[in-house]
């Protein structure tokens, strides 16, 4: 069986992207990665070149400015590496700049891979989320936030990243997959006040083209009124992530239950129905999951 991992990456310094995180979580499973570096604004393509395994290969890339509504052009990136990985791989491993899993859940995974090499009904292997807001200590649960999303694929299938790199198809149809135990962390939303905005602003960017950005203070807040709810992490997070976690500089009490929530009349009944059932009416799922 062999393994490749893949990803896509700009601006790494600028936004403060975990990337180098994000690839050594995977790496030990991987026996190739590629990596399309985007031109950059930073010295993120020498951070990359830094990581200095044998198994990385870096695509130099520059982003379609043109596709700038939807965030296509994540999705666009998100194929140019995977277009990139070797014809033999039999799984390609998925990982976003922001995102980091844990070795505790590396053997699983990868028997996971093994056990289902055979299966041509598995396309795919479906993980669970941890969204991780305003700190390392407090997880989002929302019925908004995508709780399971697919992370590896087999390659030799004609797959495509799906609208914004959220997900994955396959011929435009959504992948059969196996839910497995394992979580990726997303750390997205793991910043200083100021530098979320800033991050909303520069998502914006590639989202609406007519999207203005402006100057962000350094005392500038954040209202947090994208979370619902917020739940204390007690487990531990992968061992890539200590260094950063011991270099953040900011407070965060997790209370937010005086800010307003920007979500919609009708999503706030639907989260509050979520919350006392567990259930959650309409989600979205960008997958078929294959029952044993």
């Amino acid at each position: 069986m062999k393994v490749a991992g893949f990803t896509f990456i700009r601006n790494a310094i600028i936004n403060d992207y975990p990337i180098t995180e994000a690839i050594l979580s995977i790496l030990p499973i991987c026996d190739e990665f590629v990596i399309a570096v985007g031109k950059s604004d930073d010295d993120t393509l020498l951070m990359m070149k830094n990581l200095e395994s044998p198994k990385i290969r870096i695509v130099e890339t520059v982003w379609d400015e043109r596709l700038k509504e939807g965030g296509s052009v994540f999705a666009s990136e998100t194929n140019k590496a995977f277009d990139a990985i070797s014809a033999d791989v039999d799984w390609a491993f998925y990982i976003q700049g922001d995102e980091c899993v844990h070795e505790q859940d590396l053997p699983l995974i990868k028997k996971e891979m093994e056990d289902r090499l055979d299966d041509k009904r598995i396309e795919g292997l479906l993980f669970n989320y941890h969204h991780f807001y305003g700190s390392y200590n407090f997880l989002a649960e929302s019925r908004k936030w995508y709780r399971r999303e697919i992370r590896i694929i087999r390659r030799h299938l004609n797959v495509k990243s799906y609208k914004d790199a959220q997900g994955f198809r396959i011929d435009n149809r959504k992948i059969r997959v196996r839910l497995i135990k394992a979580f990726v962390n997303h750390y997205g939303w793991v910043k200083p006040p100021n530098n979320l905005v800033e991050k909303g602003q520069n998502f914006r960017q590639f989202y609406d083209k007519n999207a203005v950005k402006t100057e962000v203070p350094p005392n500038a807040s954040f209202d947090y009124g994208n979370a619902d709810n917020l739940i204390p992490f007690k487990a531990t997070h992968p061992a890539v992530m200590k260094s950063r976690i011991e270099r953040a500089n900011w407070n965060f009490d997790g209370n937010i239950s005086n800010i307003k929530s920007s979500h919609s009349f009708r999503q706030q009944v639907l989260q509050k129905v979520f919350e006392l059932t567990r259930i959650r009416i309409g989600e979205h799922k960008n997958y078929i999951i294959v029952s044993k």
